[in-house]
C-alpha cells in the first residue's frame, strides 16, 4: 500500500512529488499517457520563475521529475482508469487492470485544450499553434495572429493578444459572438481586431519555419480564402481529465473538480493544477497548488498517525 499516490506528472503533480518525497512519504506518481503534461508541447517557457532566459518545456519537466526522484519519488507509467474513494485505503485501477491501494491521493491530471481536430493543427503544435495566449502571446510581437472561437475565452484571448500582435483575426463560425455583451462589444470595436464571421478553419498553413496562415471557409457562401498569420490560437475551451472520477467526486458542468482549496469532498483526496482550475491554467499556479496539496496530504497522514 502506498502512503501517497499522485495522479499526473505535470507541473502540479511533480511539485506534489517533490514536497511529499522530501517529507519521506515515498510518493508514487502515476505518469499518465503524457508524462510531463501540457508543458512538453511548449518549446519556450519564459514566464516560469527562475529561468531569466526561458527554458524548453520538456526540459523544465525533466528537471522537476529528477528533483522529485532525488528525494525518493517513484514513477509508474500508466493511466488511472477507475477510482474507488468510498473507503480507505483508496483503490485505483490503472492500465493493465492493476489495482493500487493508497492512503492518500493527489489528483493532478490536468486539462487538455480543445482543438478543431484537423491534422494540420497537430502538425504545427508548438510551432505557431497554441491554446494559451497568456503563455505564448509575447512570442508574436508585431506579427498577425488568429484566434478561433466566439465565447468569452476567445474574446479575452483576442484582447490580450492585441498587446503584442500587429493584428488579430477572430474566426467564428456564426454571425454573432457567444460572449457576454460587454466582452463582445469590446472585441468588435477594438481597432486591432478583425472578425471573420460565419467561417471555419479548413487548414493551418505552414512551412519549416512554422505557421504562415490559415485557410478558412465561409459556411454560408462556401467561399474559400486565406489569412496570413504567424500564430494560431485555439480558444474553444478545455476538457479536464476527470473521467475516472465521475461519481466519486464533485464536478462542475464542464467536469472540473470542485474543491475547498485543494481538498475534495473526500477526506484524504486532494486536487492540484488545471484539473480544478478553469481560470488561470498556468504552470506556476499549478505548481503552487501542487505544493499545497502535498502539505495537506502530509498533515492528513500525520493526523491519522501514519
Amino acid at each position: 500500500m502506498e502512503k501517497v499516490v499522485i495522479i499526473g506528472a505535470g507541473a502540479a503533480g511533480l511539485t506534489s512529488a517533490i514536497y511529499t518525497a522530501r517529507a519521506n512519504l515515498e510518493p508514487l506518481v502515476i505518469e499518465g499517457m503524457q508524462p510531463g503534461g501540457q508543458l512538453t508541447t511548449t518549446n519556450d517557457v519564459e514566464n516560469y520563475p527562475g529561468f531569466p532566459e526561458g527554458i524548453d518545456g520538456s526540459s523544465l519537466m525533466a528537471q522537476m521529475r529528477a528533483q522529485a526522484e532525488r528525494f525518493g519519488a517513484k514513477y509508474q507509467f500508466g493511466e488511472v482508469l477507475k477510482a474507488d474513494f468510498s473507503e480507505r485505503p483508496f483503490k485505483l485501477t490503472i492500465t493493465g487492470d492493476e489495482v493500487i491501494e493508497a492512503q492518500t491521493v493527489i489528483i493532478a491530471t490536468g486539462a487538455v485544450a480543445r482543438y478543431l481536430g484537423i491534422e494540420s493543427e497537430q502538425k504545427f503544435m508548438g510551432r505557431g499553434v497554441s491554446a494559451c495566449a497568456t503563455c505564448d502571446g509575447a512570442f508574436y510581437r508585431d506579427v498577425p495572429v488568429v484566434v478561433v472561437g466566439g465565447g468569452d475565452t476567445a474574446c479575452e484571448e483576442a484582447m490580450f493578444l492585441t498587446r503584442f500582435a500587429s493584428k488579430v483575426t477572430l474566426i467564428h463560425r456564426r454571425d454573432e459572438l457567444r460572449a457576454s455583451k460587454i466582452m463582445a462589444d469590446r472585441t468588435i470595436n477594438h481597432e486591432k481586431i478583425e472578425i471573420a464571421w460565419d467561417s471555419v478553419v479548413e487548414e493551418v498553413l505552414g512551412d519549416d519555419s512554422g505557421v504562415v496562415g490559415v485557410k478558412i471557409k465561409n459556411v454560408k457562401t462556401g467561399e474559400i480564402s486565406e489569412i496570413e498569420c504567424t500564430g494560431y490560437f485555439s480558444a474553444i475551451g478545455h476538457k479536464p481529465n476527470t473521467d475516472a472520477f465521475v461519481g466519486q467526486l464533485d464536478m462542475d458542468d464542464v467536469g472540473y473538480l470542485i474543491a475547498d482549496g485543494v481538498k475534495t469532498k473526500v477526506e484524504g483526496v486532494f486536487t492540484a493544477g488545471d484539473v480544478s482550475d478553469a481560470i488561470y491554467r498556468q504552470a506556476v499556479t499549478a505548481a503552487g497548488t501542487g505544493c499545497a496539496a502535498a502539505l495537506e496530504a502530509e498533515r492528513f497522514l500525520d493526523a491519522q498517525g501514519q
